[in-house]
């Protein structure tokens, strides 16, 4: 990491600001041949702003009017010398003020190399560096917490009190193997059995959040089906997005929207009505239809109240099976025409909602019931300690596997150098979660996933 690195750290597009960053070496030594201060002092001060312009060292040109500081190493985000030029928004004066950083000594950042430099030098471990870049795409206040809580290293410290219980078992063991003659405590059965379950016990907690805690990161997949004209379109949204008519079929595409419900990032699918129709534009959507009911986390059955349960209805209640549902009994503001009952028979275990769509009625319910479903009673909206990562959750996955199998030879009472095996397993899966003894090649596909810039 002698090398000098520099990016554009804002997003594309127009903005009142934009930010170029530089991190290496040489950036102090960058910026003393771009930056004009327009004020006398002839050194930078590190950790405050200095007001000036960017002039093209090589030709004398003036690019912009901007805001410099340099944050002297390691107190910095990557724990190097680091520089950030504030500029216009504008991607003419990001672009020639990156370039001129370039031709003079610094080379463009891989994607999340400012993040992946702060791990390797010690600022974050691995679980909170990869909490950055849910930081950034939180897609709720709540998912947004979550990550903040995790680069606070609260997450990590959890994992490190986990595997400093699982050391002492550890040493136990080693010692028991290496020294069975020394006058030492002898290691019982019992107590290892007693050990092992207490560490398990608190890995199977971590990972009862792991559902939830996906579903903060990348959102409630739902989607609304049931037959054309029911009332489907505009459910959740409250605005209207899609043309809507007597006429079946009007919606003639799958309509996807992301919106929060009670701090719960959705991703909402509103589809076209499944039916059996020639229309070769309307099959192409109902095929989309079919295709988000089937990775929808939760699937919203949507029926008329006011008219008889036909073929259609019973051939997609049929479909949703023992996937997660909830039912909404729309147009209650009109004479009933069906009975409950012809449902609860197929969906035993649905949620019915008596509803007005139109008129604002059951949404308020509709929101409960959606919340309820996915906290599940065993995590509560005010716990910020989740598993919201895949790569988390696999290796809590591998280790409570590892850890069940170590105490059950210890039921056994199987050879020590076996059990050990089993737990030193479980050991290097809680380490990896947060960088330690991890393969490189793991560490280069996390931060492959960042922005350039970060």
């Amino acid at each position: 990491m002698e090398d000098t690195i520099a990016a554009i750290a804002t997003a594309p597009g127009e903005g009142g600001i934009g930010v170029v960053r530089i991190s290496g070496e040489k950036s102090k030594e960058i910026l003393e041949k771009i930056f004009l201060k327009k004020n006398s002092e002839k050194d930078l001060v590190p950790r405050m702003m200095h007001y000036g312009f960017v002039r093209n060292n090589f030709s004398g040109e003036l690019i912009d009017e901007v805001m410099a500081v340099y944050f002297k190493a390691p107190y910095s985000y990557t724990a190097e010398d680091v520089v950030e030029i504030q500029c216009h928004g504008s991607m003419v004066s990001l672009r020639k003020i990156l370039s001129l950083v370039l031709k003079n000594g610094a080379r463009i950042a891989e994607s999340g190399e400012f993040t992946k430099r702060a791990f390797l030098n010690g600022r974050l471990d691995l679980s909170q560096a990869e909490a950055v870049i849910d930081l950034i795409r939180a897609k709720s206040d709540k998912s947004f917490d979550v990550a903040l809580n995790q680069l606070e290293g609260n997450f990590s410290k959890e994992i490190r009190k986990i595997r400093a219980e699982l050391m002492n078992s550890l040493v136990n063991i080693t010692v028991n193997i290496d020294y069975p003659d020394e006058d030492i405590e002898q290691l019982t059965f019992e107590n290892l059995v007693s050990d092992l379950t207490s560490v398990r016990v608190k890995v199977e907690k971590m990972l009862q959040t792991s559902n939830t805690g996906r579903i903060m990161s990348e959102g409630l997949k739902i989607s609304i089906i049931g037959k054309p004209n029911v009332g489907k379109s505009n459910a959740l949204l409250k605005e209207t997005r899609a043309i809507v008519t007597s006429v079946p079929g009007t919606t003639r595409d799958t309509i996807e929207e992301m919106l929060t419900i009670r701090g719960i990032p959705v991703k909402l699918t509103d589809t076209a009505g499944i039916r059996q129709t020639e229309d070769i534009i309307e099959k192409i959507g109902i095929e989309k239809s079919k295709e988000a009911f089937n990775n929808a986390d939760l699937i919203i059955f949507m029926a008329d109240r006011s008219r008889v349960l036909d073929e259609e209805d019973f051939s997609i209640l049929s479909h949703i099976g023992e996937k997660k549902a909830i039912v909404i009994l729309n147009k209650t503001d009109l004479p009933k025409a069906f009975d409950e009952t012809e449902i609860e028979k197929l969906l035993p275990k649905a949620y019915i909602i008596e509803a007005s769509v139109a008129n604002g009625e059951g949404i308020e319910e509709l929101e409960n019931v959606v919340e309820n479903l996915v906290y599940g009673g065993e995590v509560k909206q005010s716990d910020s300690m989740m598993v919201t990562n895949v790569r988390h959750k696999n290796l809590l996955e591998e280790a409570d596997s590892s850890l069940a199998d170590a105490i059950e030879m210890a039921k056994a009472c199987q050879p020590l150098e076996l059990l050990e095996i089993d737990a030193s397993r479980a050991y290097e899966c809680l380490g990896a979660i947060i960088g330690e003894a991890v393969e490189e090649d793991i560490i280069n596909e996390v931060f492959a996933r960042f922005c350039l810039g970060k």
